[in-house]
C-alpha cells in the first residue's frame, strides 16, 4: 500500500512538472467581419448567406504565399483545439496581423482576449514584418479588397497613394487601413507579453535594472515603458524600440521573446522625427540583428546564464529563423536560381546560428517561412541549437506546434494539422462571383475553379500551392531554358534522360517499380511536390505517397549523373529537400544534444 501511494505521488509530481506550450506562427490574421471606425463601408453580402464581409480576391490569394481570408476560421479551429487538449500557455512567433492594420490587430485582439477570459489561456506575441511594417506608422493601401460585381475594391488610408485611374469601383478611405508603427501595435497588444502582468512569475526586457531576486511587478511595470527600451541605431542618432521581453508565465519555464525587426537606416536620412520612410522594412531577420541590435546578443547571453543558474527552462522564440531552413541545399538553390530567387536573401547566415548557440539557446522557435523544418546546428564551442520552424496556419501545410516539457533535458515537439475547418468554403460564393467577371474581361491570367470544389481545409490549401507555383514561383524563380528541360517531360523521359537501361531495370527491379508508373505525371508535377516537400517536409510524405517518392529518389539519382550541370542541381537539391531532420513529432535529448523521430513511418 505504502509502495502504492508513493508510485502515485511520484506519477503526480511528474504530471505537475510537464509544461506545454503551443505555438502559432504567421497567422496573418484579418478581421474580415470587422467594421471600420471611421467609414461605414461593411464589405459585400455574400451571395448565398447575405452576410456582409470584406475579403481580398482569390487572385491575390493565389498570388501570395499567404492566403487572406479563409486563414481566419483556421486560426479559431487551431485555437479551439487547443481548449480541448487543455494546453493554457499559447506563443505567436510574429506576422499575428497582416501589415499592422489598425482593424485587423483590434480584430486578433479581441478573439485573444475571449480565450484568455473564456478558458484561461495566456498569450505571449512577438513582433514580425507584417505587424510592424516600419518602426513608425504610415499611410497604406490595398488595392486587391473584393468588391461588388467581383470587381476589386481599393481601400486605402489616404486619397493621394494610389492610380485612381486604374480603379474599378469608387475607393474606400479611412485610417484603420494604414500600418501602424510600434507604438499604437504594441499598446493594443499588451496583454499579451509585451507588457507585465501580475500573474507573471517574473518579467524583464533588455534595457530592465532590477534582478531576480529582487523583482516585483511595480518594479516591472516602471520599466515596461516603451519609451525606456530603445535602442541606438547604428550610424544614426536616432533610436528605435525594441520589444523583446523575458517571462516566466508558469513556475521553472523561461519564455525568450525576441524582437529581432531590425530596420537599415537609409544612407540619407530626412532629418524629420519619427519618418518611417527612413528605413527599409525588417524582413531580412537575423543578419540585420547581429548588425543593429548587437545589444540583443548580450541579453541572450545574460538570460540564458541565469536561466542555467536558477535551473530554469529557456525557451526562444521570434519571428525569424536563426538556422539554415533549406535542408542544407541552400548553396544549390543558389547556383541553380541566383541569390535573389526562392527567397534565399531570407537565410540566415552561418554566423547567426554560430552566436546564438554560444550565447545560451538550446530551443528556438522561428516563423516567417511558413514552413515546417527543423534545422540543428552546434558551434565551435560544442554548443547546440535546435531551431524549430512553425508552419504558417495560412499556407501549406497549415498547422501548428506544441512544446512539451517533460524535464529540463527533454522536450517533446509535436505538429498538430489544422485539416478540417468549420466554414473554410463559406466564402467560396464571393469567388464565383470573381471569376465570373475575370472571364467577363478576358484576364489574361486566370485562377482555376477546381480550387472551389476543395473537399476540407487541407485540399483547399494543398490548390493555393499549386495554383501559387503555377501562376507565380514558375515565371519568378525558374529560368526558362532550365523550365523547358523538366516542365512538360513525363516521368518516363526524367528517368531515361541518361540512357542507362540495364542500370534503370536493375533499379527498378530492386524498388518494386515498373515503369509504367512513371508514366503517369510529369515534371511540373515533380517541381509541385518540390514545393510540397520545401513547405511541409516530413507532413507531405503521405500527401505524395511511398510509390512516388521511390519514383523522385529514382530519378534523383539518375539526374545527378546527367552531362546537364543544372539538371544534377536539381537532383541534389530534391534529394536533400526530401531527407531533413526530424520535423513532425521529436523529442530532443538536451543533455545529450539528440533528436529523436517519433513519427511513425
Amino acid at each position: 500500500m505504502l509502495f502504492l501511494i508513493s508510485a502515485c505521488k511520484s506519477v503526480q509530481t511528474s504530471q505537475e512538472k510537464t509544461a506545454q506550450i503551443a505555438f502559432i506562427a504567421d497567422a496573418h490574421l484579418q478581421d474580415i467581419f470587422a467594421k471600420f471606425e471611421d467609414n461605414d463601408y461593411k464589405g459585400i453580402p455574400n451571395p448565398k448567406t447575405g452576410e456582409y464581409a470584406n475579403i481580398r480576391t482569390m487572385n491575390s490569394q493565389l498570388h501570395s504565399t499567404r492566403i487572406f481570408n479563409e486563414n481566419y476560421f483556421a486560426f479559431l479551429e487551431a485555437l479551439n483545439d487547443i481548449v480541448k487538449r487543455g494546453i493554457k500557455q499559447v506563443a505567436l512567433p510574429g506576422d499575428f496581423s497582416d501589415d499592422g492594420q489598425p482593424v485587423h490587430v483590434r480584430g486578433l485582439r479581441k478573439i485573444l482576449n475571449e480565450y484568455s477570459s473564456k478558458y484561461g489561456i495566456s498569450f505571449f506575441v512577438t513582433t514580425g514584418n507584417h505587424d510592424v511594417v516600419k518602426p513608425f506608422a504610415q499611410d497604406a493601401v490595398k488595392t486587391d479588397f473584393l468588391g461588388k460585381y467581383g470587381k476589386e475594391q481599393i481601400i486605402s488610408s489616404s486619397a493621394t497613394n494610389f492610380n485612381k485611374n486604374k480603379a474599378e469601383l469608387e475607393p474606400i478611405i479611412t485610417t484603420d487601413i494604414k500600418n501602424w508603427g510600434y507604438k499604437e501595435t504594441i499598446q493594443e497588444m499588451g496583454d499579451f507579453g509585451f507588457f507585465p502582468n501580475k500573474d507573471y512569475l517574473y518579467w524583464e526586457t533588455p534595457f530592465s535594472d532590477y534582478n531576480y531576486e529582487d523583482y516585483n511587478y511595480e518594479k516591472a511595470q516602471k520599466e515596461s515603458a516603451l519609451e525606456k527600451r530603445t535602442y541606438l541605431v547604428k550610424n544614426t542618432n536616432l533610436y528605435l524600440p525594441d520589444a523583446s521581453y523575458l517571462v516566466e508565465p508558469v513556475k521553472g519555464v523561461w519564455l525568450l521573446a525576441i524582437d529581432a525587426n531590425a530596420y537599415v537606416p537609409n544612407e540619407k536620412l530626412s532629418g524629420e522625427p519619427n519618418n518611417p520612410k527612413d528605413f527599409s522594412g525588417a524582413n531580412t531577420g537575423y543578419n540585420n540583428v547581429l548588425i543593429y541590435k548587437s545589444h540583443l546578443l548580450n541579453w541572450v547571453k545574460k538570460v540564458s546564464a541565469e536561466a542555467k543558474k536558477r535551473g530554469k527552462t529557456l525557451i526562444a522564440f521570434s519571428h525569424y529563423p536563426m538556422v539554415e531552413f533549406n535542408d542544407n541545399a541552400s548553396p544549390e538553390l543558389k547556383q541553380l536560381f541566383g541569390a535573389n530567387k526562392m527567397q534565399l536573401q531570407r537565410v540566415p547566415d552561418e554566423e547567426v546560428a554560430q552566436q546564438f548557440a554560444d550565447a545560451g539557446i538550446q530551443i528556438h522557435f522561428g516563423g516567417h517561412m511558413h514552413i515546417n523544418d527543423t534545422g540543428v546546428r552546434t558551434s565551435a564551442k560544442g554548443n547546440t541549437l535546435f531551431n524549430i520552424q512553425t508552419p504558417s496556419l495560412a499556407a501549406y501545410m497549415p498547422a501548428y506546434k506544441i512544446l512539451t516539457i517533460h524535464s529540463k533535458d527533454a522536450v517533446e515537439v509535436e505538429t498538430i494539422v489544422v485539416g478540417k475547418v468549420k466554414n473554410f468554403n463559406s466564402l467560396f460564393p464571393f469567388y464565383e462571383q470573381e471569376y465570373a467577371h475575370l472571364k467577363e474581361i478576358k484576364s489574361k491570367e486566370i485562377w482555376d475553379k477546381e480550387i472551389l470544389k476543395a473537399k476540407d481545409y487541407k485540399d483547399f490549401i494543398n490548390w493555393h500551392l499549386k495554383e501559387l507555383v503555377r501562376l507565380r514561383f514558375l515565371p519568378e524563380d525558374f529560368s526558362v531554358d532550365f523550365l523547358q528541360s523538366i516542365e512538360k517531360l513525363s516521368g518516363k523521359e526524367l528517368l531515361e534522360i541518361n540512357k542507362n537501361t540495364s542500370e534503370i531495370n536493375e533499379e527498378l527491379k530492386s524498388n518494386s517499380l515498373k515503369i509504367s508508373d512513371f508514366e503517369s505525371w510529369t515534371g511540373f508535377d515533380m517541381i509541385f511536390d518540390f514545393y510540397r516537400l520545401k513547405n511541409a517536409d516530413e507532413l507531405a510524405f503521405s500527401e505524395i505517397g511511398k510509390n512516388r517518392l521511390k519514383q523522385y529518389d529514382l530519378i534523383c539519382r539518375q539526374l545527378k549523373k546527367s552531362n546537364n550541370p543544372k539538371l544534377v542541381l536539381w537532383g541534389e537539391i530534391f534529394l536533400k529537400t526530401k531527407n531533413g531532420k526530424p520535423s513532425n513529432h521529436f523529442k530532443i535529448d538536451l543533455k545529450n544534444n539528440i533528436i529523436d523521430n517519433l513519427s511513425v513511418k
